[in-house]
């Protein structure tokens, strides 16, 4: 019996994903997160086979949920489940030690073929993300601007790309507007920006925000 722990901060996303799981007679979900640190504080008191994990989530992005992961539980593997599209996340979360990436609008046996695979000790990737893998090798030599950046980096740079202001991304990820506004400058000094009207229109041609 595979037991997963499922972390989404929306409840009704975690029922969906109890009713494709419980359709399986091979897995159960054992323990529900809606936070980051929830999904610490879980892990470190059971058993768990594999960990679905979303990206976007209270106390602590999913990246930096799953590199904690990676540090105490390292043969644990974990599935990113997000609704952000392949070219958003995917990349980095593999980079960062996933044993997958999925889009919510996967379809669900997707999920179930993710989970046995990732279960089993394999990586599962979609056949649309293997080809943005091939592309991003070929690629090496010619990064784009916003892969110098840090998981953390990109993440405050793609909440300015979607107007956000740094008391609103201070708030998001639960970090004071002084950590964001270093974030900030790094992210300018590394792209070669001067402002966040910039950086929003790169966001917006490299289509990192929605």
């Amino acid at each position: 019996m595979i037991r997963i722990l499922i972390a989404d901060d929306h409840a009704i996303v975690r029922e969906g994903l109890k009713q494709i799981i419980s359709d399986d007679p091979e897995m159960v979900v054992s323990a529900e997160a809606s936070t980051g640190s929830q999904a610490l504080d879980r892990l470190s008191k059971g058993a768990y086979d594999v960990v679905i994990l979303d990206v976007s989530m209270p106390g602590g992005s999913g990246l930096e949920v799953l590199k904690q992961i990676r540090r105490t539980w390292p043969e644990l593997p974990v599935i990113i489940l997000t609704m952000y599209p392949e070219e958003h996340y995917a990349i980095r979360a593999l980079k960062a030690g996933a044993s997958g990436y999925l889009t919510k609008e996967n379809a669900p046996e997707e999920l179930v073929a993710a989970i046995k695979k990732a279960a089993q000790g394999g990586k599962y990737v979609s056949a649309s993300l293997a080809e943005k893998l091939a592309s991003y090798l070929e690629a090496d030599t010619r990064k784009p601007l916003h892969e110098r950046l840090s998981d953390r980096e990109y993440e405050v740079m793609c909440m300015i790309g979607r107007g956000r202001t740094s008391t609103q991304i201070a708030r998001e990820l639960n970090l004071s507007v002084k950590t964001i506004s270093t974030y900030r400058s790094r992210i300018l000094e590394k792209m070669g920006m001067e402002n966040n009207a910039e950086i929003i229109r790169y966001a917006v041609k490299n289509c990192l925000v929605d």
